[in-house]
Formats: structure tokens, C-alpha cells, sequence
């Protein structure tokens, strides 16, 4: 199965999986290569090369499962059981052995994280900016993660807790931002 019908496939799945539970909001079933795909896909461009991904609160598998279809190492670390069975099914139909579902709670993924290099975070639609770092700060490890219009004040809110450098990458799909963080405390 190539990269197209891997996607196509897993489209197909969210819409089906979509008419039982709450995966993505309905009314961006329509546009899902672009809203969903396209949108994750972007960190590609920016993540450093071998990285090894741990996608925080992954749901219906955005940003994780895409950066896994496109050939990276993912952890895709999600709470919700349901979601849990749509991401196990999704990496056994694209046959995904480059994906990781991890059931539980973020915080007791990363506080028993592997001292790996090559690590780095994503999210996207998971938590504001401050409690993502809550999360990962002990780790140390960089952020990429796509984030909406309102990532100005999440920022301002951040830096009343953590000192961090960032760079804001313009959305390729939308009027949001990528924002990548290398060296927090």
C-alpha cells in the first residue's frame, strides 16, 4: 500500500469511525486532506531529520498518525479508550509498525521517557502552550506544535511561568502557526 492509499484509507476510516464517536468536529469531515492531512504533513518540513515523535493527546491521530504514514518513528500517547481503538485500528490497516499507541495519560508517558536523543513533541488541538510545558519541561526536549490564531497570548501566558526561545512558522493551511521550541526553563 503506497503513501495515497494509505491516506485514502484512513479517510475513509475517520468518516466511517466519525458516525459513532466524536473524532474530528463534523463539519471538517468534508475537507479532510487539507484540514486534517495537509495540516498535520506541515511539521514534516520542519521537524529535524530521524527525529523520533511523540505526539501529545493525539485523538484521531493528527499530527502522530500522519508523520508515521509518512515514514517517521511515532508515539502516539492518547486517555480516551475509543480513540484509542481507532488509532490500534488505523496503524493495523495501514500497517503501520513505525507507530506506537500508548494509552494513558501524558504525564505518566513522559515521566517515564527513554533518554532518547532524537525526541521531540507534537500537538495539535491538545492543551494551551502553559500546560503542554507543564508537561514536558522536565524533559527538556524541543516542541513542535500547531497551533491557532491565538498563540500571541498563549506565549504571553507561558513566559509568566517558563523562559523559552521559539520561532513562529506561518500555517500552510490555515491562519495558524507552527511554533517550534528548542531550549525551555
Amino acid at each position: 500500500m503506497n503513501n495515497k492509499e494509505k491516506f485514502n484509507r484512513y479517510a475513509e476510516m475517520l468518516r466511517d469511525w466519525s458516525t459513532r464517536m466524536n473524532l474530528v468536529a463534523p463539519s471538517t469531515l468534508g475537507d479532510i486532506e487539507k484540514r486534517h492531512f495537509a495540516d498535520s504533513a506541515q511539521l514534516a518540513d520542519v521537524l529535524p531529520s530521524g527525529a523520533h515523535v511523540i505526539d501529545l493527546g493525539s485523538g484521531a491521530g493528527f499530527p502522530g498518525v500522519v508523520l508515521a504514514i509518512l515514514g517517521w518513528q511515532v508515539v502516539c500517547i492518547e486517555s480516551v479508550g475509543k480513540k484509542v481503538a481507532f488509532l490500534t485500528a488505523v496503524k493495523e490497516a495501514l500497517k503501520l509498525n513505525n507507530l506506537t499507541i500508548y494509552h494513558g495519560r501524558v504525564e505518566n508517558y513522559v515521566s517515564a521517557l527513554p533518554q532518547d536523543e532524537k525526541i521531540v513533541f507534537t500537538a495539535r488541538a491538545f492543551a494551551p502552550l502553559i500546560k503542554i510545558l507543564d508537561y514536558v519541561a522536565k524533559t527538556k526536549k524541543p516542541l513542535f506544535l500547531l497551533k491557532g490564531r491565538e498563540i500571541s497570548a498563549e506565549i504571553e501566558t507561558a513566559h509568566k511561568k517558563y523562559k523559552f526561545d521559539y520561532n513562529l512558522v506561518p500555517s500552510k493551511t490555515g491562519d495558524g502557526n507552527i511554533i517550534i521550541i528548542k531550549k525551555y526553563r
